[in-house]
């Protein structure tokens, strides 16, 4: 019976586990809505025309920011807008690993022992982008397109 027991009481348990992940960041093209409407150089290009009447420059730009009258009373609306985009990247990675040991001696005693270690790492970079575009459209006194101009930069 003492033999049974000091059989099953030296049993020893040893195990090592070694871990790794890698965790990427989020696109920048996740981060915008599709619902977003995108004003850019090509919408106005593609768009606007000569003769256009001022509902349908409405439909395909959206609302303007500013609409003004000059001393002859020709109507002009302008478009102003600035974006700012941030994009973020992170990158993680690790590894770790554990041995334990544990039984029981001759006298009843509860011995455990263990041995851990781990190696973490991480580097992120980010970088800033803004663009503008100015659209001027002016109309004239039958609410048509008689001219336009636009003006882009991105820094």
């Amino acid at each position: 019976m003492k033999t049974a027991l000091t059989v099953v009481t030296t049993v020893t348990f040893f195990s090592m586990f070694g871990t790794g992940c890698v965790t990427a960041g989020k696109h920048s093209s996740d981060l915008h809505s599709s619902q977003d409407r995108r004003l850019t150089v090509g919408v106005v290009q593609r768009e606007i025309r000569v003769g256009m009447s001022q509902a349908d420059v409405a439909a395909a730009m959206g609302s303007p920011n500013i609409v003004t009258k000059d001393i002859g009373g020709t109507e002009a609306w302008i478009y102003d807008k600035i974006a700012t985009e941030v994009s973020y990247s992170y990158d993680s990675g690790g590894v770790g690993g554990s041995v334990g040991a544990g039984g029981l001696t001759g006298g009843r005693s509860l011995v455990l022992g263990g041995i851990s270690s781990g190696y973490n790492k991480s580097a992120g970079a980010s970088a800033t982008t803004q663009r503008t575009l100015t659209v001027i459209i002016k109309f004239d006194d039958q609410g048509r397109v008689a001219d336009f101009s636009y003006h882009s930069s991105r820094f």
